[in-house]
């Protein structure tokens, strides 16, 4: 791939109206706004990778990527909590039957979760009794479903695998039965409400119970065996990026009203900016492609560590570029991009504290 396209071109423009017209009291509820979740279930957002079997879109990675990427650019936090919950769609692939086919019967089914084990789950019988608390679970205010990762007990012991680590296993809920917790707190990615949740001695089934792992899916296509780790590195690193690119925009004018409200301009100054700016550019647009390509070059070639590892590293450093590339632009925004109601700023702190993210904080 020798050139890239702009985020934009995957989005119809009434899309991108709505989700930014809306951004900013969607920050204000600490949740998506009533009009973008209405976009996002009409075009099925949330349903991206959930099975084809049970009428999900079941998208191919590579093309995932550059939608979740261009949902990201139209608004931060849109674009994560549609990836972190059509993430959890993905999870269709390993459901039991029974229980992803009551899931979905929702036109408007909505997972949720943490992957932290930070809960119990006890086995009695044919059930299992849920106890923990997990946090920062993007878009649980619109989840119908929320996912919990338990060590598993058995007798009061914790069981252990082979090589003496503890079991942990994934548990799918109704959300009824979980109780919601206030625990976003951070400067940045508002809107997508990550709050914490607990649960206390609810009993399930074991047919709530999921394994992640290409040998344990359900649904037998090549979605759901593509390895979790570089799924999710792919998509929060496509997030990442598309905040960049936002941002990478909004320069231009930012740049411009600065210019005019300095005391001493000259064309110096200006060619400094420009220079900044395209220099920028051309660096984000060389880590997308070296990204989008290895993501290709992972599906095509289903299996291959070495293609693998290449998505790993690449998500790394796109994540990497992106925030330099934003942090070498901001000095030249002046106080308007430090203005908390402005758009730029925003954008600026979404992506800050999303790039945070531990999965993609060390280069491999």
């Amino acid at each position: 791939m020798n050139e890239i396209q702009h985020p934009s071109t995957l989005l119809q423009p009434r899309w991108v109206d709505i989700i930014r017209e809306h951004a900013p009291q969607a920050e204000q509820l600490g949740k998506l706004s009533p009009e973008q979740l209405e976009l996002v279930y009409e075009q099925q957002w949330f349903n991206l990778l959930a099975p084809a079997a049970y009428d999900g879109l079941q998208m191919p990675l590579p093309q995932l990527v550059q939608t979740e990427e261009a949902l990201a650019w139209a608004d931060g936090s849109l674009g994560w909590v549609v990836t972190l919950c059509c993430g959890a769609g993905w999870f269709g692939g390993f459901f039991d039957p029974e229980i992803a086919k009551l899931i979905y019967a929702d036109k408007q089914a909505c997972i949720a979760g943490s992957g932290a084990p930070t809960g119990t789950a006890t086995i009695e019988g044919e059930n299992y009794i849920i106890n923990g608390s997990w946090k920062y679970a993007s878009g649980v205010h619109h989840a119908t479903y929320i996912t919990v990762s338990c060590h598993i007990i058995d007798d009061d012991k914790p069981i252990l695998n082979d090589d003496g680590t503890p079991l942990i296993r994934p548990f799918v809920l109704d959300a009824e039965d979980v109780e919601l917790l206030a625990g976003w707190k951070y400067i940045g990615m508002i809107a997508t409400g990550s709050d914490a949740y607990k649960v206390d001695n609810l009993r399930v089934n074991k047919n709530r119970c999921f394994n992640i792992d290409a040998s344990a899916a359900v649904i037998n296509e090549q979605l759901y065996t593509y390895p979790f780790l570089q799924l999710a590195e792919a998509t929060l690193a496509a997030n990442i990026a598309g905040m960049a690119m936002h941002f990478i925009d909004l320069c231009g004018p930012a740049f411009k009203y600065k210019a005019t409200n300095l005391r001493r301009v000259n064309e110096a100054n200006v060619a400094v900016m420009d220079e900044a700016l395209a220099s920028a550019s051309a660096l984000l647009n060389q880590s997308r492609i070296a990204f989008f390509d290895a993501v290709e070059a992972s599906w095509n070639q289903p299996g291959n560590e070495v293609y693998l590892k290449a998505v790993s590293s690449t998500s790394r450093v796109l994540a990497k570029i992106a925030r330099e590339c934003v942090d070498e632009l901001y000095p030249y925004c002046g106080l308007l991009a430090a203005s908390p109601d402005t758009e730029i700023n925003r954008v600026w702190r979404d992506l800050h504290t999303a790039s945070q993210h531990a999965l993609l904080t060390f280069l491999l």
